[in-house]
């Protein structure tokens, strides 16, 4: 056996440049970059090793370490998970950063390698600069926090333990049922003692998507569900992205007649003018499309993890004879609430399914049905995002940037009243070009993961859309764009504060608290923003915010443009959704609002 002697963070880097990919039917590196900020956990092992493979794997510098992985994050989405990014940091505060994009990551069932500085396996130094000692457990580290949130842990304390760990680390990853975030710590001293690898891992390896295809039994029993149905829908998930089905999802609608709701991961698997699709469905849909759900009695749920804000915590489905298809590469969500599971590949799976249903199509009426909500939906959209009174409305900033954007471009956006808005008014031009991160609705995520997206995407504009509350929350990687030649179109809405939680606040009987900046100094987000190194201004008006789009279209890098928002103005509609108010309250407000959530939760599906 030839071997070869190197470090553990070498062979590392030199397994990772070796894993190919086939992306669009080209080979290309599986790992498309690595984001580093290093400290002295990481910069002399694992950053040597980076600094000598540089050619092969490119290194970003960043400026968070939450916002380099939360860029790896919307890298991941906007790649549809055929490329991943990998993120380090040192040891203690650094890795721990990392948190929050690993839960962003493992929520949305995106890829995403963390790659942390740890302690020394020797222990003599113990205990070293930022470690985090625990009394009852000497093997306990910071990095332990990161067991709950990936879906592959594992930390290296010899260098031998490269040769299983990095290659499970891959293959979790790349697995369509359990795909999510890899971490994998990596001991001082182990990161810099030399081994005899063996050559062959070091071999380049193609991996390409994986399509399990599902049981026969299972799609015989499928099919007869679908035939028997009356008012059979069909729910876009995130899933039909992932699995690259979104012309099949298309074909398969299309022949048997099939009227389409999208859930927030899955917006833009079908073009806003598509006959079968009707609009977004639960708390962030519209009530044309929750009225159809709530008649629905089979409902064929392809590639969703159903969050309560797909399902209106579970009160959008009111058909006592409902049957729940899920159609998923997870066991774990193809079974939910106890669905008739249908395990397998998206794509696959409605290629089979289809063939089986050949050549039935829904009844006439249902689809007619569902065109007459479908066209109600457009006339909302259209009096929403219409121009009126300054200042706007989220939605009609919403609807100023979707009329001026292309099918080539890709529009994201996050956590706040935001993803509401483009859920509802944002108009899919083109197909999977659209990235709202509701599945852990993390505040912050916008700049960073168009940052991300950038990477993904060269052609086209990346718009970010952002409240300002976000913004403020992480900004820094607007310079990492910058530096780093990305061009990103940021719309900041500033509403003067976290209006949408206000809005909840006043909805359920409590007063406004801590929530809007009302008296607080103005944040002069042009002067911010250029001391970035980004072009910005200040818009008063939409026609204002038309032309500073144009401009940062011509513009060679990132550009912010600011407008403020009417913080009360929101698109009505919209499905139940369960909060926690109190029982006990003095507020006569309070009271009536928990009388409402009794109502509605009267409505909710269980165990059917």
């Amino acid at each position: 056996m030839k071997t070869v002697h190197l470090t553990a963070a070498e062979a590392i880097v030199r397994f990772l440049v070796a894993q190919r990919a086939i992306v669009d039917g080209e080979e290309r590196p599986l790992f498309a970059g690595a984001f580093a900020i290093f400290g002295h956990g990481n910069v002399l092992g694992l950053g040597q090793a980076l600094a000598k493979n540089r050619s092969s794997l490119p290194v970003l510098r960043a400026q968070n370490e939450q916002g380099m992985a939360l860029a790896a994050v919307g890298f991941a989405k906007a790649a549809r998970r055929q490329q991943v990014m990998i993120a380090t940091s040192s040891i203690g505060p650094g890795a721990l950063n990392m948190a929050t994009a690993a839960a962003v990551a493992h929520a949305n069932r995106l890829p995403l390698l963390i790659l942390s500085g740890d302690t020394f396996a020797s222990r003599i130094p113990d205990p070293v600069l930022q470690q985090l000692e625990s009394f009852g457990d000497g093997t306990l580290t910071a990095n332990d926090a990161f067991r709950p949130l990936t879906r592959y842990w594992d930390r290296i304390t010899r260098p031998e333990q490269v040769v299983h760990a990095l290659p499970a680390a891959v293959e979790t990853m790349l697995d369509p049922a359990d795909c999510g975030p890899a971490f994998v710590g990596l001991a001082q001293d182990a990161q810099a003692e030399g081994y005899d690898f063996p050559e062959r891992i070091f071999e380049p390896r193609v991996h390409e998507l994986r399509r399990p295809r599902p049981d026969r039994r299972q799609l015989e029993r499928v099919a007869e569900a679908l035939r028997a149905a009356r008012k059979p829908l069909v729910i876009a998930g995130g899933g039909v992205h992932y699995s690259l089905a979104e012309d099949e999802l298309a074909r398969f609608v299309e022949a048997h007649a099939l009227p389409v709701l999208e859930t927030v991961a899955g917006k833009s698997s079908l073009l806003h003018d598509h006959p079968c699709y009707v609009g977004p469905i639960g708390v962030t849909g519209s009530d044309q499309g929750n009225r159809l759900a709530a008649e629905a009695d089979v409902v064929l749920a392809a590639g969703t993890r159903l969050q309560d804000f797909t399902t209106g915590s579970w009160t959008v489905f009111q058909n006592e004879d409902l049957r729940l298809i899920g159609l998923n590469a997870a066991r774990f969500d193809a079974t939910k609430h106890r669905a008739l599971p249908l395990v397998g590949d998206v794509r696959e799976g409605l290629v089979e399914l289809g063939k089986l249903l050949a050549p039935w199509q829904a009844d006439p009426a249902w689809g007619k049905q569902a065109a007459g909500e479908a066209a109600s939906f457009r006339r909302l959209v259209d009096e929403v995002t219409a121009p009126g009174s300054a200042p706007p409305s989220y939605a009609q900033v919403v609807g100023a940037v979707n009329r001026l954007a292309t099918a080539g471009d890709y529009v994201l956006t996050a956590a706040g009243g935001l993803p509401g808005e483009l859920n509802i008014n944002w108009r899919s031009l083109g197909v999977a070009t659209f990235d709202c991160e509701y599945g852990f609705s993390c505040m912050g995520y916008e700049i960073a993961g168009a940052w991300g997206a950038r990477m993904a995407r060269p052609d086209g504009e990346v718009f970010c859309l952002v409240g300002d509350g976000s913004y403020l929350m992480l900004n820094s990687e607007l310079y990492s764009s910058v530096i780093s030649g990305h061009k990103l179109i940021v719309v900041v809405c500033d509403n003067g504060g976290f209006a949408v939680i206000e809005r909840l606040q006043l909805s359920q009987g409590a007063e406004s608290f801590n929530t809007m900046l009302d008296g607080a100094p103005a944040v002069d987000w042009v002067a911010h923003a250029q001391s970035l190194g980004c072009l910005a201004e200040a818009v008063e008006d939409l026609d204002g915010l038309a032309g500073a789009i144009e401009r940062a279209r011509r513009a060679d890098r990132t550009t912010v443009i600011a407008i403020g928002t009417a913080p009360r103005a929101w698109t009505p509609g919209g499905a139940f959704w369960e909060v926690g108010v109190p029982e006990v309250s003095e507020r006569a407000e309070v009271v009536a609002a928990r009388e409402a959530l009794a109502e509605g939760k009267r409505g909710q599906r269980v165990g059917w």
